[in-house]
């Protein structure tokens, strides 16, 4: 009998999958108003082009900011540069387990090279927080209490994992891609860097499924995808606000059914 052998996933190949991968891992860093430095654009193009692997694009930029603290403008451009390098790697390699641990190591992987101290790369939070949110004038969501992060997290993936796609309308299948990623998002299990690790994730977890996604999305509305989930989880009674998911909606009607809905930042403001 003939053995069956597994195939090495390799360095992607396509300039224009490697082109989106990049836009999609820049994009990203505009949910904390991160910008990458031209080294790392630098990089990334000379990448696409085939003159760098992706191991030497990760080894060059780690190197860069190992051996020249103070060659960059501020901590920012080394945060959007690192993170950016890991989400490519993320969305390239292939590989998905759906379950909470694999959530938690995105965020391990998007850190892992920066502040320990203020990310905590792959840790849950241990201490409640607020977020003064310009959408909501200043106002902030309820974020999950620190010692329930782990339990509700199980819950919310226990729950999904029982959910069946296949028979659902467009509606239903949309609404629910809604409501699991509005619950995770909402924990906030993390110090710093949960919108992204959660776009990250619910991208590979649509992709695991076989559904069609408009990538440039992410790419080009990242901050919109933020903001909607900030109106998704917040309600103010005595302001007569009711949390709303109609924006969140929207975004995925974009992003799996190819949908043109306007997404205006302006809109989401109270």
């Amino acid at each position: 009998m003939e053995e069956i052998t597994y195939d090495k996933v390799l360095d992607e190949k396509n300039p224009d999958v490697k082109q989106l991968y990049w836009d999609i891992a820049f994009g990203l860093q505009e949910v904390d108003g991160l910008k990458p430095s031209k080294y790392m654009v630098q990089l990334s193009k000379e990448h696409i082009e085939g003159k760098k692997t992706y191991k030497q694009v990760q080894d060059a930029i780690t190197l860069y900011y190992a051996k020249n603290l103070n060659n960059h403008d501020d901590d920012d451009e080394e945060e959007a540069d690192e993170v950016a390098t890991s989400i490519y790697e993320i969305l390239s390699d292939g590989a998905f387990r759906f379950d909470y641990l694999t959530y938690k190591n995105y965020h391990k992987r998007l850190f892992k090279n920066l502040n320990k101290e203020k990310y905590n790369p792959g840790e849950f939070r241990t201490y409640n927080f607020t977020k003064d949110e310009p959408i909501l004038n200043d106002d902030t969501v309820d974020y999950q209490s620190y010692d329930l992060i782990e339990e509700t997290l199980k819950y919310d993936f226990s729950e999904e994992k029982e959910i069946n796609y296949v028979n659902m309308n467009q509606e239903q299948l949309i609404n629910r891609v809604v409501e699991f990623t509005s619950r995770i998002w909402q924990i906030h299990p993390f110090q710093e860097g949960n919108t992204r690790t959660t776009a990250v994730f619910i991208q590979k977890y649509l992709i695991s499924m076989g559904f069609k996604v408009n990538n440039d999305l992410f790419k080009d509305n990242a901050l919109y995808f933020r903001n909607a989930l900030v109106r998704a989880n917040y309600t103010n009674y005595a302001k007569g606000i009711k949390s709303n998911k109609k924006y969140l909606i929207m975004f995925f009607e974009n992003l799996l059914l190819d949908k043109n809905n306007k997404l205006d930042n302006e809109e989401l403001k109270i």
